[in-house]
């Protein structure tokens, strides 16, 4: 890599002007990386300026994989999935415990609520009681003076729901919170809730300035921050597949009965429940199905994992999402997660794969689309749980990796055959596929021939 030089002025460049800039400094070869960039563009210019306007110094799309899931039943509807996701095996697995559930009920959810949460976080110097006091005015007032942004989200049935005044004075010394809980319909509402907070601490400024018998000091607040919290333990949907244990079939050729599965299953969800090791990797795996959809219909998965992985450790340790147990001859698996999606807005109504998946799940509204992603993050853990505790994680996997290997490994059309029909019986592993290709490449005998 060539040494890099100070750049100024970058965003200001055209995208040929960044790409330029960007090749000439970074790679040895900047005429092939140019071309290989542009080669990623979108073929109509006017979409193309719909992805260079989703983000800051755009030079090129980066592409991930889009999948389908078809036959995910939730609630009695079927639904075909859309996925975005690079990791072998997860599409694969996810289809095939939809289709496992199909003829056993399939999947159900409901939501249990959809409040969102935001902060005005301020310093003040006073006495709480006295502004605690004061707070059904400050209260009335902040409604009052959100109600222009907030009108047209009660019209659909939204709004601020609570406000509440919060002393955090014991943690941070003159800490305290506007906490305001919000509904936002179809919209993930991340802009809508911070205008309202932005607005809000300008009244809480306004209003307590006002105040006769505050001190000076008592008039002066201090505004923080005023933002979001992606941590919305009330925006909760819940998920679950069950069935007589005598119905779960029999796994890995035959080789062990339903009582069996059932027992190692549920043990391994107590496992995840206190290990923090596995539930690590277990939630890890639910987010693979959670994740790929959220990418697909446009949603912040960000956002989405951050949220779930602090509701796993809210009882302070860090635990399994999902949960299962077999309570009078019944198998019962199910997942209970935070999801602040949304239908409407952002990158859902301005992607055009993401306008499609809606589409494609019958544009649906924010709780369906939650319950739908649930179930999904749910098939995902039940495949993946499934396979540890019967016929182990990787000889699915490497199966569906073992194209993976042979691209890196350059392999040819011919010998991609010779090599899938080797380890059709066999363990993949990326070693024993070298080695298998290295032999193909090195015999020049007739006891391999190309067919």
């Amino acid at each position: 890599m060539k040494k890099p030089k100070i750049v100024s002025g970058f965003s200001k460049l055209s995208k040929r002007g960044k790409i330029r800039w960007l090749v000439e400094n970074f790679f040895s070869n900047p005429e092939e990386v140019a071309r290989e960039l542009k080669s990623f563009w979108y073929g109509d210019p006017q979409k193309q300026k719909i992805f260079d306007d989703f983000s800051e110094n755009t030079v090129s799309n980066f592409y991930l994989p889009y999948g389908v899931l078809p036959n995910l039943d939730v609630n009695g509807t079927l639904y075909c999935v859309p996925m975005v996701i690079e990791e072998s095996s997860v599409v694969a697995a996810a289809s095939s415990a939809a289709k496992f559930w199909l003829d056993k009920g399939g999947f159900k959810s409901e939501i249990i609520s959809t409040q969102k949460i935001g902060q005005v976080h301020f310093d003040w110097k006073g006495d709480f009681d006295k502004l605690d006091a004061l707070f059904p005015s400050l209260k009335k007032a902040i409604a009052d003076s959100t109600e222009p942004i907030t009108r047209n989200m009660q019209e659909r049935g939204g709004g601020i729901s609570n406000i509440e005044l919060v002393n955090m004075s014991h943690l941070e010394e003159n800490y305290y919170q506007i906490k305001m809980t919000f509904e936002t319909c179809d919209s993930m509402g991340a802009n809508f809730i911070n205008s309202i907070l932005e607005e809000a601490s300008r009244t809480l400024s306004l209003f307590v300035g006002q105040q006769e018998h505050f001190t000076e000091e008592e008039k002066k607040v201090n505004i923080i921050m005023s933002i979001l919290s992606n941590y919305t333990p009330e925006c909760l949907v819940r998920t679950w597949v069950e069935c007589p244990v005598e119905d779960l079939g029999t796994f890995e050729n035959g080789n062990m009965d339903a009582e069996t599965f059932a027992f190692k299953f549920v043990k391994a969800l107590k496992i995840a429940q206190i290990d923090i090791h596995r539930a690590t990797t277990h939630n890890k795996g639910i987010f693979n199905g959670i994740d790929a959809v959220a990418l697909a219909t446009g949603n912040d998965f960000r956002a989405i994992e951050s949220c779930g992985h602090t509701y796993a450790a809210r009882d302070g340790s860090y635990k399994s999402l999902s949960y299962a147990e077999i309570i009078d001859g019944k198998f019962r698996f199910w997942l209970d997660i935070p999801l602040a999606i949304g239908t409407v807005g952002g990158l859902t109504s301005l992607h055009p794969l993401a306008k499609r998946s809606l589409e494609m799940l019958g544009k649906p509204s924010a709780k369906e689309l939650m319950m739908i992603i649930s179930a999904t993050g749910l098939a995902q853990n039940f495949a993946a749980v499934r396979s540890l505790v019967t016929t182990g994680i990787q000889q699915g996997h490497m199966k569906m990796h073992l194209m993976n290997i042979l691209n890196h490994l350059e392999a040819t059309e011919k010998e991609i055959i010779l090599v899938l029909s080797h380890f059709k019986d066999k363990i993949v592993s990326f070693t024993a596929v070298r080695d298998f290709l290295t032999i193909l490449r090195n015999n020049t005998s007739s006891e391999i021939k190309y067919t």
